[in-house]
């Protein structure tokens, strides 16, 4: 079974939320890292693990990245990691995957299913074989404790529970 490192250079680990209720903010985390065993050709006997640096988080306003770090979401000081461990691939379609597995937020583990859509491997300029995938997820962030918000004049609330999490990911291998 082979080992494929993610490419963090050429990989973008990103999320979703509403805002206000009739708008987006996205971001993304910086730092992360993960492993890929067995083929990313056929990934039914595959097991995935990824881990990222909570504190990385950027949503392009520091006082938000600031408040997202703190004890009212991620309290990245006390739980510097969100993790996830694949249990299950299942193959869907031709280059079409269900991958399950356990994601750790904040000490909080809860299965979650997430959508890949493989997009075919080769080489880069430097002879190094690459593979790439598009991952999709959804969570409910107060499942994992991230329950602070702001109820509005006009009704709702400031910030959505559901996060749409978004990977495009560039596997190599691990020689």
């Amino acid at each position: 079974m082979s080992k494929w490192l993610v490419d963090a250079t050429h990989t973008n680990v990103g999320f979703s939320v509403k805002h206000m209720m009739v708008s987006k903010v996205k971001g993304n985390f910086n730092v992360f890292e993960g492993t890929l065993e067995g083929n990313p050709t056929d990934l039914t006997d595959a097991s995935i693990e990824f881990k990222i640096d909570a504190a990385s988080i950027n949503t392009n306003s520091t006082d938000r990245d600031n408040h997202l770090r703190s004890g009212d979401f991620f309290d990245t000081e006390k739980y510097p990691a969100i993790t996830f461990v694949s249990t299950q691939i299942v193959k869907k379609g031709d280059d079409e995957y269900d991958i399950i597995g356990d994601i750790t937020i904040k000490d909080v583990t809860k299965k979650i299913t997430f959508s890949a859509e493989y997009e075919g491997t080769g080489k880069n300029p430097w002879g190094v074989d690459v593979a790439g995938f598009e991952v999709e997820g959804k969570i409910s962030r107060k499942e994992f404790g991230l329950t602070w918000n702001q109820a509005l004049e006009t009704g709702g609330v400031l910030v959505g529970d559901d996060i749409k999490i978004t990977i495009d990911l560039q596997v190599n291998p691990a020689n």
